[in-house]
């Protein structure tokens, strides 16, 4: 199970990091900023926490604790990103900093002890309690996405009304070995 864990949590980290990027190429940049009231994220606050998570994660990952002392989560929420060329510049490092840390992984790495705030967890724990937070961030990106579009929105997965469609095309294909997200990361 393990020899195949790491290839499939790669693709998708990938396959989340995908979704963000079409969503925030079909907004405006002002969109990008945009949040209903004061007390809710907007995407370039959810990018600017993402980022900030990801650099004290995945940083010296196997070593250190991932709660730097120099991270500032609270000041993560106080968006300070100037556009959307320093969203995307975030966005891009956080991911980065992410993939540099897990392409090296191995199947033996998966059960070493790593620390977040003191508490040990397995890698595999580690990376399982990343994917899950970021996620639900990613959704938060989308269903900000799909509200500031409407009507224009252009779906990310199966629109509605094409399950018959899609559900045919796949099984009249052999059963076949492959991960999901193989079909949306060769776009």
């Amino acid at each position: 199970m393990f020899d195949s864990y790491l290839p499939s949590a790669r693709k998708q980290f990938a396959y989340y990091k995908m979704l963000g990027e079409k969503t925030m190429a079909r907004l405006s940049d002002a969109e990008l900023f945009w949040r209903p009231d004061p007390t809710t994220n907007s995407i370039a606050t959810i990018v600017n926490h993402l980022w900030g998570n990801m650099r004290s994660r995945w940083t010296d990952f196997l070593d250190s604790d991932g709660e730097k002392p120099w991270r500032e989560r609270e000041a993560e929420f106080d968006t300070d990103i100037a556009d959307r060329a320093e969203l995307l510049e975030k966005w891009e490092a956080g991911w980065a900093c992410l993939f540099k840390a897990i392409e090296p992984l191995s199947a033996t790495d998966l059960e070493r002890i790593v620390y977040i705030r003191n508490q040990g967890l397995t890698v595999c724990e580690a990376i399982n309690r990343q994917m899950c937070h970021y996620a639900g961030h990613i959704g938060q990106i989308v269903y900000i996405g799909k509200q500031l579009r409407g009507a224009e929105w252009e779906s990310l997965s199966i629109p509605r009304g094409t399950s018959a469609q899609y559900n045919a095309e796949k099984f009249a294909r052999e059963k076949r070995r492959e991960n999901y997200t193989d079909e949306f990361l060769k776009e």
